[in-house]
């Protein structure tokens, strides 16, 4: 069903997870598969700050973190899956949408830190963007919830 996968990581529990999904489909699909990421901007004030000209360039130390996630990404991918990877110096939301054109997928794989409507508006959840402007599927992955969040969530389903 689906040939060309595309999954975005960050580094986070739920990338990682989306990743495992993507690997998934893609073995059993024998499908390509595309690990992004985009290498996050250090905010303005980072180089404003006492001791700024210590950290030496913060946006080499963020290119070369992006770059250490993706490796990692990529050894975890079975032999038999054919792999790419593609890591991008924008904003990660143009970024991907941009590359899912490009790059002609038919599916995307995220994950979700969950963090509701209010602070992702505020925070700007980049699943949250991609879900609504992708003109192709979308697979958001949730990371696990943590127990008292299950409970309450079990306990709102039963009222």
């Amino acid at each position: 069903m689906f040939r060309n996968i595309i999954v975005a990581i960050d580094g986070s529990p739920d990338a990682e997870r989306a990743l495992g999904h993507a690997i998934d489909l893609a073995a059993s699909e024998n499908a390509k598969l595309t690990i992004f990421s985009a290498v996050p901007a250090p905010p303005p004030f980072a180089y404003t700050t006492p001791g700024a000209a210590a950290l030496g360039d913060l946006g080499e130390q963020a290119r070369a973190e992006t770059e250490k996630i993706v490796r990692a990404a990529l050894e975890l991918v079975p032999q038999g899956v054919s792999v790419t990877s593609v890591i991008k110096e924008e904003p990660a939301k143009q970024a991907l949408l941009k590359q899912i054109v490009a790059g002609e997928h038919d599916l995307v794989a995220m994950g979700s830190r969950g963090r509701g409507a209010v602070r992702s508006a505020l925070l700007g959840s980049v699943s949250h963007h991609v879900l609504h402007h992708s003109d192709v599927p979308v697979l958001i992955v949730h990371g696990d919830r943590d127990p008292g969040q299950a409970a309450a969530a079990e306990h709102a389903a039963g009222d």
